[in-house]
């Protein structure tokens, strides 16, 4: 089934689960997945942020945090477990299936670890890349609700619709953390011990989407060599989540319709249908009503995915949570960069604040990790932000939809956002420290304090 040389050649046919999407998980999987014979079922990391899942999902291939499911693939011949876990690797040789052999510990990472110094360097630089692209695409994994009204009320609709089996549509521009939303509705869900199961509805091409979601037998299409399963039988007990299903074709829409309304399943050049019980979590950030009236969504699939809808505000919504956002990702970029920043400067925080940020928490947490890669002696200063946000004033608004309110109510405004300001210089400079802020501003603590309630700050996001 599999053989490998002291040349570097190795040579594997048929099915293969791969368990593990670190850095030696990532480097089998860019070696693997261009072996005609030898076809990947699975990829499976309990870190939603392994940067082999994205390797995986763009190369269409399922990922999960639970291998069970994949176990009863027909025709799984060999599993590679690269966690280095002595306990699951018991666990897998307990449950494999017969005749599918394992490979663990050292012997899985010696695999990746021969190759010579050229060949790793190059899959080693294409590996990055991936997870360049990947830390662009995710949503935040630790998803911050911070003070602002509208993520409040969010947290208790997830709290509410969590427990239940009711499907939910999360709605919202692109980047504002709609698939972080989606994992943690699963893992607050009755089902959190089961597969979460995530498809890009754009990743795929729409002859490729049925296939992938369905599975197919083999012959059923030109390089249809074995029989391959669904993603929806791969998540059969668990949740799926369908990213961007406003990009799903019509032909496709009546297809996963069907299923919504009858829980069965056909794969491709099948004639028998199984049912599988999955909860689905669906997002979009397309405006789904006027896609029915133009023709471009079916407007009875959207009634049965609208049944529980989460609307998630952008970025610019929410400017409160700013701060703790970026001392949130500070913490992220400095864990991947393996680098301290101690401080940010007010100036460089008030760009921050100020800027319309179109791009949302991705676009954020991509300015901040830039700005820790640049920082000199651990602090985060303007010139540390890109040029757009440099040169832009932290000023008031006085857009043409601004000047309409009047002057009583723009200066009000205006008063308003000149204290909000002065209060996070004050506690940044302090470092969070509520009465050194309070002596700075020269007002009473107990006035400090009742100005933070009323701008909804919260000192602790200032605290180094």
């Amino acid at each position: 089934m599999y053989a490998m040389s002291i040349h570097h050649q190795i040579d594997f046919s048929g099915k293969l689960l791969l368990i593990g999407a670190g850095q030696a998980g990532s480097i089998l999987l860019r070696l693997f997945r261009h072996k005609p014979a030898l076809q990947i079922i699975g990829v499976v990391d309990k870190n939603p942020e392994a940067p082999g899942l994205a390797l995986a999902r763009e190369a269409g291939i399922a990922t999960s945090d639970d291998y069970h499911p994949f176990l009863a693939e027909p025709g799984l011949a060999l599993i590679i477990n690269v966690t280095g876990d002595s306990s699951l690797q018991e666990e897998l040789l307990r449950s494999r299936p017969p005749g599918a052999e394992l490979i663990g510990g050292e012997s899985a990472r010696f695999m990746w670890s021969i190759l010579d110094e050229v060949t790793r360097k190059e899959v080693l630089e294409e590996n990055i890349s991936v997870m360049r692209r990947e830390m662009e695409q995710r949503s935040p994994g630790d998803f911050i609700f911070g003070d602002n009204p509208k993520m409040q009320e969010i947290r208790s609709l997830i709290d509410s619709v969590a427990p239940t089996p009711v499907g939910v549509l999360i709605r919202g521009e692109s980047g504002t953390g709609k698939e972080g939303i989606a994992r943690l509705i699963h893992k607050k869900s009755l089902l959190a011990k089961k597969p979460l199961i995530t498809v890009n509805c754009t990743a795929f091409s729409q002859n490729l989407i049925e296939s992938e979601l369905f599975g197919y037998k083999k012959g059923a299409f030109t390089g249809a060599s074995s029989d391959r399963t669904g993603l929806l039988e791969l998540a059969d007990k668990g949740t799926i989540f369908l990213d961007e299903i406003g990009d799903m074709s019509l032909d496709m829409q009546a297809k996963l319709l069907r299923f919504l309304q009858s829980g069965e399943i056909r794969p491709v050049g099948s004639t028998k249908s199984r049912i599988v019980t999955v909860r689905i979590i669906a997002a979009t950030n397309r405006d789904l009503e006027q896609a029915i009236r133009a023709g471009e969504f079916r407007q009875d699939l959207f009634y049965r995915i609208n049944t529980f809808t989460i609307t998630l505000p952008t970025l610019s919504e929410r400017r409160e949570d700013i701060p703790a956002l970026i001392r949130h990702f500070i913490r992220r970029a400095e864990a991947r960069v393996n680098k301290r920043v101690h401080s940010i400067t007010p100036a460089a925080m008030s760009h921050l604040c100020a800027y319309s940020w179109p791009g949302n928490l991705r676009e954020l947490e991509n300015v901040i990790e830039r700005a820790v890669v640049l920082a000199r002696n651990n602090v985060i200063d303007i010139g540390h932000l890109p040029q757009e946000m440099q040169e832009q004033s932290p000023g008031f608004d006085f857009s043409e939809e601004k000047m309409e309110l009047g002057l009583p109510e723009l200066k009000n405004q205006l008063m308003e956002r000149i204290e909000y300001e002065a209060i996070f210089r004050y506690l940044n400079e302090s470092g969070g420290n509520v009465a050194r802020a309070a002596r700075q501003a020269k007002v009473s603590r107990r006035t400090f304090h009742r100005l933070l309630l009323r701008h909804k700050i919260n000192p602790d996001d200032f605290r180094k």
